[in-house]
């Protein structure tokens, strides 16, 4: 009773088409797409800002005990 049936996913699936339109439905597919995109790139950009610190802190480690 808690899972939905593939039969309940198609009915909400004509339904929100046939308010919403498939124009409309496509535009929010590529604006949630591009949201996630950005989302990843965000991450993957400080993933790489974290590594450079980590490696200009080694350089500076490095430099004092030498």
């Amino acid at each position: 009773m808690g899972a939905m049936s593939l039969w309940h996913w198609g009915i909400l699936l004509l339904v929100a088409v046939l308010v919403f339109g498939t124009g409309k439905l496509k535009n929010i597919g590529k604006d949630a797409g591009s949201a996630i995109r950005g989302f990843k790139e965000g991450l993957n950009d400080g993933n790489d800002q974290a590594q450079k610190d980590k490696n200009t802190l080694a350089d500076h480690t490095i430099d004092n005990h030498s």
